[in-house]
């Protein structure tokens, strides 16, 4: 993680989709771009809607407006794009960047299916570009503070995980990852779908039932995750909230945001303490702490920044860390092999179910069926092949419909 404070040369990025509200999470993207003033210029905007564009624009004085991709490759030839568009859209916008010279952000997930990422992947290295992929749940500060617990050896040796993860849940396995530390080896899953009263889902779409997701990852140092998505969100105890995971080692174990040390005689609990400051008139995070002996302390390397919050933090971890790549003939720190990787499980918990509930090794080898249907969903829906139509393709009508709902669930 690139600390603040570096003098670096600014990159000039461009921002594809600039979210429909205020505080949406492309908005919260821009804000930490704009304040990280010695690494990026915000060079552009693009978006459909005339009123975002131009709210964007004017709040950060950003003159490259741009309703349609062509007109801003044409005109700004941005070093860095970010594309923040519906999920859909990234492998568009992201083959599109890399053809015309752009290191690329995408927003997670890596790409709706692994032949997608691959991909991505080639045309950037044929073009001499570089990918990263946004993926912010493992660069979240709580978990940075429990990876340098592990390094202290405070942990002793990881032996043992459970992560549950409403949707979305490879951001889970980035997080169970990055303290495990080894690559996964085998999954067993364990799936179903349940009836339930009619909705309409996150991208507007009618429904009246709800699959879930269980198994079990094995990772090479012979750790063991158990895994749950369930149907909904519900009262367990300890598991009334969407996301969680536990990591337990041979001389303690993480519980959310408690360390939990063992001793001969008894257990100690050491819960992760925020610590604030004002900067410039606001409340911003400065530091994350357990009161162990000795402490274990994290330092926000962003907070000269104005950087505020956890979530923003992340953000500005990404940016950094990519700006250190390309500015250094580097490699991304996360990018399409961490993508990949963390995708890979969602799609091995569902094809080991596929196969009545076997289990099924890892990294995957052909397409799976259930990416076979995703990729037939997309065709489906926008009538042409992302990567040999791409061009065909930039004015499809991407929503945040995305095409994994209908088929896995999944956000």
């Amino acid at each position: 993680m690139q600390a603040s404070g570096v003098n670096t040369t600014k990159l000039r990025i461009a921002v594809i989709g600039v979210g429909a509200e205020p505080g949406s999470r492309a908005r919260q993207f821009i804000a930490t771009i704009a304040r990280l003033t010695d690494h990026y210029e915000l060079a552009a905007v693009c978006d459909r809607s005339p009123e975002a564009l131009a709210q964007v624009g004017a709040q950060y004085g950003v003159a490259g407006q741009f309703a349609d991709v062509r007109a801003l490759y044409a005109e700004v030839k941005p070093d860095v794009v970010l594309s923040l568009a519906p999920k859909d859209s990234h492998i568009v916008m992201a083959l599109t960047a890399a053809r015309h010279g752009c290191h690329v952000i995408t927003e997670i997930p890596v790409a709706l299916t692994r032949r997608y990422a691959d991909a991505i992947a080639q045309t950037c290295a044929e073009h001499g570009v570089l990918w990263e992929v946004a993926e912010q749940v493992w660069l979240w500060p709580k978990e940075r503070l429990k990876r340098q617990i592990v390094d202290t050896g405070l942990l002793g040796d990881v032996t043992h995980a459970r992560l549950w993860y409403q949707t979305g849940q490879y951001h889970g396995f980035s997080g169970i990852r990055a303290l495990v530390d080894a690559p996964a080896r085998r999954v067993l899953g364990y799936c179903g779908e349940v009836a339930t009263e009619p909705y309409t889902a996150y991208g507007g779409e009618p429904e009246s039932s709800l699959k879930w997701d269980s198994g079990v990852i094995e990772f090479a140092n012979g750790v063991a995750c158990l895994f749950e998505k369930p149907p909904r969100i519900f009262p367990f105890p300890h598991r009334s909230f969407r996301v969680g995971w536990q990591v337990e080692g041979t001389r303690g174990h993480f519980d959310r945001d408690v360390f939990v040390q063992y001793t001969p005689s008894e257990s100690r609990s050491y819960p992760i303490e925020e610590r604030y400051a004002e900067h410039n008139g606001a409340r911003v995070l400065q530091s994350l702490a357990v009161a162990t002996d000795p402490p274990v302390v994290w330092q926000n390397p962003y907070a000269d920044y104005g950087i505020a919050t956890p979530d923003d933090v992340s953000k500005a971890a990404i940016l950094t860390s990519f700006h250190h790549a390309v500015s250094t003939g580097g490699q991304p720190q996360y990018g399409a092999e961490g993508g990949v990787r963390d995708y890979e499980l969602c799609l091995a918990v569902r094809e080991s179910a596929d196969r009545s509930n076997t289990w099924v090794d890892v990294p995957l080898g052909a397409p799976t069926a259930l990416e076979e249907r995703i990729e037939a969903e997309f065709l489906r829906r926008y009538g042409h092949d992302p990567i040999e139509e791409t061009e065909a393709l930039l004015d499809a009508p991407f929503t945040r419909a995305a095409t994994l709902w209908p088929v896995a669930h999944w956000l």
